[in-house]
């Protein structure tokens, strides 16, 4: 798998994964120093080449002078995500979430606001590319993403492990008016048709968040985002 980007590669090289080798552009200033610095600090090969080099490998266009050559992404044990703790839990579970760009920024909101893991189904579904781990801007390294049969066997574990389920649609409860201190997990919908049938009934819960414009529907990362933060605040 390649990572690209600065961003990337900088929360890359701060884990432990293996990293295989670096492709640097020659010449690259800024943060490319610290980047050369981190992986000569971790005996990590790095090979310089021309921008034209970079342009060949880089699978997105947007390397920004740097490639990480790496093993392919490690999911985590969904049983981690079940697993006791000692404060209150969050994950986020989604649902036929396709597109790689909000699948990307979905990993960077869940990380950002400190939620335990990502559930993402094995099929019908977006999954951890180099693309993607780009997009969320390196959070992809930082957090638990774990790999399931399907979104419905997710919640019924969940469930059996404790957790309220709140489905994210637009024709639910107020989200203002709900308790979200304790152990919850957010499904977020699909691009197209949001969550599914089945997986709503699921739920314990549908909740919403006030839409006071015209257009009738938030992007899935920017709604689980409004929500996610909702729960920050609850919890402080």
């Amino acid at each position: 798998m390649k990572v690209e980007g600065r961003n990337a590669v900088l929360e890359l090289l701060k884990t432990d994964k293996n990293v295989d080798k670096l492709l640097m552009q020659k010449g690259a200033e800024g943060s490319a120093g610290r980047i050369f610095a981190m992986a000569r600090e971790k005996n990590i090969r790095v090979q310089f080449a021309d921008s034209r080099a970079l342009d060949r490998e880089s699978e997105t266009g947007r390397h920004q002078g740097v490639i990480a050559f790496v093993s392919e992404y490690e999911y985590a044990d969904f049983s981690q995500l079940c697993a006791p703790k000692d404060s209150p839990r969050f994950v986020v579970v989604c649902d036929g979430v396709e597109d790689v760009h909000n699948l990307g920024s979905i990993i960077r909101v869940a990380e950002c606001a400190g939620a335990d893991g990502v559930v993402i189904p094995k099929n019908k579904s977006a999954q951890v590319t180099g693309a993607v781990v780009r997009i969320s801007e390196g959070a992809a390294n930082h957090i638990k993403v774990a790999r399931v049969p399907g979104v419905n066997y997710a919640i019924d574990e969940l469930k059996k492990a404790g957790y309220w389920v709140y489905g994210l649609e637009a024709d639910g409860e107020d989200i203002y008016a709900s308790d979200l201190t304790g152990d919850i997990a957010l499904v977020v919908g699909g691009e197209n048709s949001g969550i599914g049938a089945l997986t709503r009934k699921k739920c314990d819960k549908i909740l919403s968040l006030p839409l006071y414009g015209k257009v009738n529907s938030l992007n899935a990362s920017v709604a689980l985002g409004a929500a996610a933060y909702e729960a920050v605040r609850q919890r402080r």
